[in-house]
């Protein structure tokens, strides 16, 4: 050691044994036997280290301040703290007798500011948002690479469903302007709720929320917003899934009958349609995560908008009836059976807007950033979609009604056309919407039982906390494949309580609860404009669910329904 060192050392040493005899004597000469006031005691001088030098560190500054703490834990959010605390700073490592807290090697500080500056950039940026490890092991939020054009056939191909079939069978029992009205109303309503649920993704900075059901917990509490929308949300789901399973099968049936009716005398059943169809779901099911089905969407999204417009142009150009007409169909009934045939087509119409229960879970697939969050690129992609459905389904109703009238059949323009006497042109076009319809099914049912696997498997990390494997994840998803064409083969009649579910569960879904949430959330002020119109709608829409649903039922009353089991039909 060197003579200033020793001599340092020597100098401490003394300096300590008098500090300490001082102390002592202060003590004893107390007349009551208690310490004095303790006086700021000057801190020692500490000779540095052969190797080290004194630096900046040794007075307190805000960037050498830096304390291991609980909360810094393993957690992304504060990941530049577990780097910059060093061991030598743990009350373990100073009890040990090792160099004191306010030592930093000359190496230590260039590498504190470094990472300090570095987790500065990101939470700027957003991109230190909070993710935990386990969302990163889930099917909706393990990839966010996704971007606009992702989202827009995302949501097209949520949105167009085999429920739009049945619009221009709604415009018999409203009429041209009503029905146009209601469906000008319905697709405006629907994108307002949109954009609502889009907006509230993010509630503040650096929180996404993954599904509708944490965002209704988010607006109405832990306990009341889960019972008011977990059972809506799973039956829309559900139900969505058995109905797709039943038109998918009742496609593959219709295009068979028009290209191949005379391959065989014996036809497949309509169960054996089902097997085949719930088989290709099941291929389908095994892709990881949303964006992993991305090209999946892409092609169901292409086959509905295809589908829709063959459909309404076989409508329009084939031969009508001589007898068609478009006066309403209730002309002549009483004022009771035209109340419930209008709510119930009011219903049907409203029941063609789906896919609101699904946002958040394809925006929660967008990256998001502060200064770029994810509602910018996810409501560009619901305007194109948008977009897209309104030449979707307004000529459908229109082209549709206009091609049969009052000869509509009760199951839907799919079985008109199929009855419709065609030319050989038109029922080569036809066989192919029926093909498009399937697709489109196909793809469908894989980004609406996708939320159903997310929660599956976020049961089973939170259980045993770790990522499912692909033996776990095959087992599960073919399950609920097998139990949804059970469902399907097994209840047949659940399709015929399509409009009473539509009215309990969709409506709420897609026009009532988003308006509830905006008011919950964003708290606008009282008698404003938008606090008036979303209680003017929340209100509105919440008397249509009950008239619409009490229409269904009275529909059923009126034409029966038959419980039949393992005798599915379209």
């Amino acid at each position: 050691m060197s003579t200033s060192g020793r001599k340092g050392s020597i100098a401490m040493t003394e300096r300590s044994r008098a500090l300490v005899e001082t102390t002592a004597l202060s003590t004893s000469s107390s007349p009551d036997g208690m310490a004095p006031p303790v006086q700021p005691i000057e801190r020692p001088f500490i000779a540095a280290p052969p190797f080290s030098f004194p630096t900046a560190s040794d007075t307190p500054t805000e960037a050498s301040s830096v304390t291991m703490t609980p909360e810094s834990s393993c957690d992304q959010t504060n990941f530049g703290s577990n780097l910059i605390a060093s061991p030598w700073r743990s009350p373990t490592n100073r009890a040990a007798g090792r160099p004191p807290s306010n030592f930093v090697s000359p190496i230590g500080t260039p590498l504190h500011r470094s990472l300090h500056n570095l987790q500065h950039y990101l939470e700027e940026g957003g991109h230190s948002t909070t993710l935990h490890v386990r969302d990163t092991w889930l099917p909706l939020t393990e990839s966010r690479n996704g971007n606009m054009v992702y989202a827009a056939f995302h949501n097209l191909n949520a949105m167009i469903g085999y429920q739009a079939l049945f619009l221009p069978f709604a415009f018999i029992y409203l009429g041209w302007t009503w029905g146009l009205t209601v469906l000008c109303l319905a697709f405006t309503w629907q994108m307002y709720t949109k954009w609502q649920l889009i907006m509230l993704h993010e509630t503040e900075p650096g929180k996404r929320i993954r599904n509708y059901v944490e965002l209704s917990q988010e607006a109405f509490g832990q306990t009341i917003g889960f019972h008011t929308t977990i059972p809506a949300v799973l039956n829309l789901t559900v139900g969505t899934s058995i109905g797709l399973v039943v038109v998918g099968g009742s496609a593959l049936e219709l295009f068979y009958l028009t290209v191949c009716h005379k391959c065989v005398d014996n036809p497949l059943s309509m169960i054996e349609w089902c097997i085949v169809f719930s088989a290709l779901c099941l291929i389908l099911a095994q892709l990881p995560n949303m964006n992993s089905i991305a090209s999946v969407s892409l092609a169901g999204a292409l086959m509905a908008v295809s589908y829709t417009t063959l459909i309404w142009m076989i409508s329009v150009f084939k031969k009508r009836p001589q007898d068609i007409s478009y006066s309403l169909a209730t002309k002549g009934d009483s004022p009771l059976v035209t109340t419930v045939a209008v709510l119930n087509a009011i219903g049907i119409i409203t029941f063609a807007f789906r896919g609101h229960n699904l946002v958040l879970e394809i925006q929660g697939t967008l990256p998001s950033t502060l200064k770029e969050p994810s509602s910018i690129s996810m409501w560009k992609g619901a305007k194109l979609a948008n977009l897209v459905l309104v030449f979707c389904f307004f000529p459908l109703a229109i082209g549709g009604y206009r091609g049969f009238g009052n000869k509509m059949l009760n199951s839907g323009i799919l079985y008109s056309l199929q009855a419709a006497d065609l030319s050989k042109t038109a029922r080569g076009f036809l066989a192919l919407t029926f093909l498009f319809v399937m697709f489109s099914c196909l793809s469908s049912f894989q980004i609406f039982s996708m939320p159903v696997f997310d929660m599956i498997e976020q049961f089973y990390t939170g259980k045993w906390n770790k990522k499912c494997s692909p033996c776990v994840r095959l087992f599960s998803r073919s399950v609920y494949v097998l139990v949804v064409f059970f469902m399907a083969i097994a209840f047949p009649f659940l399709t015929s309580l399509a409009g009473l579910i539509g009215g309990l569960n969709s409506i709420p879904v897609t026009f009532v609860i988003p308006c509830f949430m905006w008011l919950s959330i964003r708290r606008p002020n009282k008698r404003s404009f938008t606090w008036c119109l979303n209680w003017f709608l929340a209100i509105f829409g919440i008397i249509t669910s009950c008239l619409v649903s009490a229409a269904s039922v009275g529909v059923i009353i009126q034409r029966g329904i038959k419980l039949e089991f393992f005798k599915p039909h379209a």
